[in-house]
């Protein structure tokens, strides 16, 4: 019954700043990692950034140096900090947490996307 709700997208210009967020709401007992995905139209889902529960971080070659991933335990959630957006950048964007839950145990959970476009 756990779901994610992402929130933070929108349309911005190329050069500016977003923040997006994904919370998990259920009977959550530890996230042990997290993960930020995009899928631009007509393109094949890609992992943005990943943030495990010790901290180990991994970026996509593409953000690298642009994009941040951070995690807020006591609420659950998960950001992603982005700047310096690019036109390329223009994706919807799927948050992904991997968590400890009541009934279920360990489980992958998706959130339903938000949408980020970065214009010229």
């Amino acid at each position: 019954q756990v779901q994610l709700v992402e929130s933070g997208g929108g349309l911005v210009q190329a050069g500016g700043s977003l923040r997006l967020s994904c919370a998990a709401s259920g009977r959550v007992l530890s996230v042990n990692a997290m993960g930020w995905y995009r899928q631009a139209p007509g393109k094949q889902r890609e992992l943005v950034a990943a943030l495990n529960s010790g901290g180990r971080i991994n970026y996509a070659e593409s953000v690298k140096g642009r994009f941040t991933i951070s995690r807020d335990n006591a609420k659950n959630t998960v950001y992603l900090q982005m700047n310096s957006l690019k036109p390329e950048d223009t994706a919807v964007y799927y948050c992904n947490l991997d968590l400890y839950a009541v009934p279920t145990g360990y489980v992958g959970v998706w959130g339903q996307g938000t949408l980020v476009t970065v214009s010229s």
